[in-house]
């Protein structure tokens, strides 16, 4: 006798247009189509922003995708009846509920197609010889008709993600250029509005957003390298300046030092630095003198830069000691857009040395972090009251850098 193939869910659910769509697509799948279901189901997750899939969802498939006995899945027959019960334990211990929330979402991205039996339970019918002549339960055939689908999908959001991550190191370099040439400009007492060129390294910098897509970061790129490039040609106009200069009188020009302070920073000041730039005079006070066990940390030097490689961009010289490590942090906060102030209270609670490690490690995290100077500021508070560690903060780093690392062997 022929079997009618339900359409419609069990129960109260009502049925809906995502649920005739994906009937149809699971319908028009050529019954030859095989597909290997994990590889399907990894597009599916790198996918799942462009199908409006949750990470919860996602499990909940993997988990229906374990319940088929077969590597491979095809238009023929794709269709698992796991109980509620079996599949909760599979989807590590998740609640009834929640189960059935998250199964309905699957339904509505078109992933799987609900085959409710009358009473509204998973079972499969078996005929003469043992063969399963009717099943009632979850059909994963959509993901043998769309696989080509989501294999496209998959790789726009690889492209995606991999122009994001160009885009990010370009402005990260972008940054780290436009410090250390103004701060050489001003160093050698160069021609030049520096005071404009901060405001603007400034108003981009605070127009960064924490997440951020391609077509939002790309602008900001270009501003920046744009900045970077009017930098860099006073830079060159002054050395080709100078080399003229040097070969027409043979005298070595005099090194002057017009701005030791270089505040680059899109953290607003404090009421304290409102007004006007704090004078050269008052550099010595930018970091406040500390007991000689202050100068140091507890945690070795080797340890701190091998968690947080990226300051040394930022060392004139390399870092060799405290000292180095200090002065380099000074450099990449005002890059980070940490006030001078923030800075120097950071300097005054945790001591020059672990202000300079909590500095490293928020450029080492600076794409997760939007506004370094409050996130600093915060830290001090933590550890003015005595509850902030940077022991764990710099396990963390290096967790995610050796798990970063390819493995070999």
């Amino acid at each position: 006798m022929q079997t009618h193939t339900p359409a419609s869910p069990f129960g109260p659910r009502p049925l809906s247009l995502a649920a005739v769509n994906g009937q149809r697509t699971a319908r028009t799948c050529p019954p030859d189509a095989v597909v290997d279901k994990w590889r399907v189901f990894r597009a599916v997750c790198e996918a799942r922003s462009m199908l409006g899939a949750t990470e919860r969802a996602l499990a909940v498939l993997s988990a229906l995708i374990s319940f088929h006995p077969d590597t491979e899945l095809s238009g023929e027959g794709a269709l698992v009846f796991p109980s509620n019960a079996q599949l909760s334990l599979r989807a590590h211990g998740m609640a009834p509920a929640t189960l059935r929330r998250h199964l309905a979402v699957l339904v509505e991205c078109g992933l799987i197609v609900r085959r409710d039996s009358p009473n509204g339970k998973r079972f499969a019918r078996k005929g003469q010889g043992g063969a399963i002549e009717q099943a009632f339960g979850f059909d994963l055939t959509p993901l043998v008709a769309r696989a080509a689908e989501f294999e496209r999908l998959a790789d726009a959001v690889r492209a995606e993600r991999r122009t994001l991550h160009l885009l990010r190191e370009r402005l990260t370099i972008c940054r780290r250029d436009i410090c250390k040439m103004i701060e050489l400009g001003q160093d050698e007492g160069m021609r030049g509005d520096w005071q404009a060129y901060r405001e603007r390294y400034r108003i981009l910098a605070v127009r960064i957003p924490r997440t951020a897509t391609a077509a939002q970061l790309e602008p900001l790129a270009e501003a920046f390298a744009q900045l970077a490039d009017e930098i860099r040609n006073i830079l060159e106009r002054h050395v080709k300046s100078q080399n003229t200069s040097a070969n027409e009188s043979q005298t070595e020009r005099h090194k002057q030092n017009s701005n030791p302070n270089l505040y680059l920073e899109s953290e607003p000041r404090s009421e304290k630095e409102q007004g006007a730039a704090t004078p050269p005079t008052e550099q010595a006070e930018r970091l406040p003198q500390q007991p000689q066990d202050r100068q140091t940390s507890a945690y070795p030097l080797s340890l701190v830069l091998r968690a947080c490689p990226d300051i040394v961009d930022y060392a004139r010289n390399g870092i060799s000691d405290w000292a180095g490590l200090v002065a380099t942090a000074d450099l990449a906060r005002a890059a980070l857009g940490i006030s001078p102030d923030a800075w120097r209270q950071a300097c005054e609670v945790m001591g020059p040395a672990d202000a300079a490690i909590v500095v490293a490690a928020i450029l080492q995290r600076a794409d997760a972090i939007s506004s370094a100077g409050g996130y600093l500021r915060s830290l001090t508070e933590k550890a003015r009251a005595g509850q902030f560690s940077i022991g764990p903060v710099l396990m963390a780093l290096l967790r995610a850098r050796d798990k970063a690392l390819p493995r070999t062997g």
